[in-house]
């Protein structure tokens, strides 16, 4: 379910280093990421068509990347532009180039026809460097399919379980008995929940609503509202208006397939600027680490025990609306690219 028509995650734009290049699997697809002298963003198949060599050995030189191995050098767009010791050059000898982008501090890859190139699909994430919010990020490598991450993060009601010592609490089971609202979206799907009289680590307790789109192929971004306790009574779904000051703390996820069987999720968290942020922050990125950490032992297990028996389908529960909801979304548009 991962429509190639999107755009992909592949790394944090400020992790990224002028004129060394990076190698990165997308779908399977072995890519070499170089920024060159300029700093501006290449993407090239990470293979060299002369004998398979990976690019992401080879030598930034202004902006062309040079294979280490029998020195081919190519350009921007994987053309092969000198070969030494020859002065024809085949038209053959190239290499797929990849449209990329920066936005929201995240490097992002069209893995699709580029002819369907649309920017405006990227979705809209918070920047690392925003004058809103304080914000921290990280990168975790799963040893699990990205399609059981995305289902993880679909269905919240496992935080009363897997997360009672970080984020849930199993002693009340607030998030698994809170139903969600579910709305699907052109591109994904958009959950809401109320938790009512929900204790805050400061001390306080409020109603919060929680609320994030998840959408193709991957993406969430999640924002938290604390709101005085009552409000929450008599309302079917979102509040009816919703302020800065309001907000409690924010997210941006991205779960990346790399190949069968392993992704990569890279994340961030926030909170408003103001009082304290730099204590709030502190406090909330350590719990999200903690939580993370469950998380994936949790999938990684799971996915051991797929392994073990293949073949064998997975039983629904009515949790699992907004994960049935937004496949139904990611195979309609796998549908029309065929």
């Amino acid at each position: 379910m991962y429509p190639r028509n999107a755009w992909y995650v592949a790394a944090w734009d400020v992790e990224f280093a002028r004129e060394k290049p990076e190698a990165v699997v997308i779908l399977g697809e072995p890519i070499v990421l170089f920024r060159d002298s300029q700093g501006k963003l290449a993407a090239l198949e990470d293979r060299c068509p002369h004998k398979l060599a990976p690019l992401s050995l080879g030598r930034c030189e202004g902006d062309r990347l040079r294979c280490m191995y029998h020195g081919i050098l190519f350009d921007r767009k994987g053309r092969a532009v000198e070969v030494p010791g020859q002065d024809m050059i085949p038209h053959s000898l190239s290499v797929r180039s990849y449209p990329v982008t920066v936005r929201g501090t995240w490097v992002w890859i069209w893995m699709g026809d580029a002819e369907k190139i649309d920017e405006a699909l990227i979705p809209e994430t918070e920047a690392l460097d925003s004058p809103n919010y304080l914000m921290r990020h990280g990168m975790i490598d799963y040893d699990a399919s990205a399609h059981l991450i995305c289902e993880n993060l679909l269905d919240l009601s496992h935080l009363s379980f897997v997360h009672e010592n970080s984020f849930g609490s199993s002693a009340n089971h607030e998030w698994s008995n809170s139903p969600p609202f579910v709305t699907t979206l052109d591109r994904g799907v958009r959950i809401g929940r109320w938790i009512r009289n929900r204790r805050y680590r400061d001390g306080r307790t409020v109603d919060h609503w929680n609320t994030y789109d998840f959408l193709v192929p991957g993406i969430l971004t999640m924002a938290g509202y604390a709101f005085p306790v009552g409000t929450a009574d008599g309302l079917e779904g979102a509040p009816e208006a919703v302020a800065q000051d309001d907000v409690y703390s924010i997210t941006c996820q991205a779960v990346t397939p790399v190949s069968e069987g392993k992704a990569r999720y890279f994340f961030s968290a926030g909170v408003p600027r103001g009082t304290d942020e730099e204590a709030r922050l502190e406090q909330l990125f350590k719990v999200t680490l903690q939580a993370f950490a469950e998380d994936k032992m949790m999938i990684e297990a799971q996915q051991k025990v797929i392994a073990q028996v293949p073949g064998r389908n997975f039983h629904p529960i009515g949790a699992d609306r907004a994960t049935t909801l937004y496949q139904r979304v990611a195979r309609k548009l796998e549908k029309i690219e065929r």
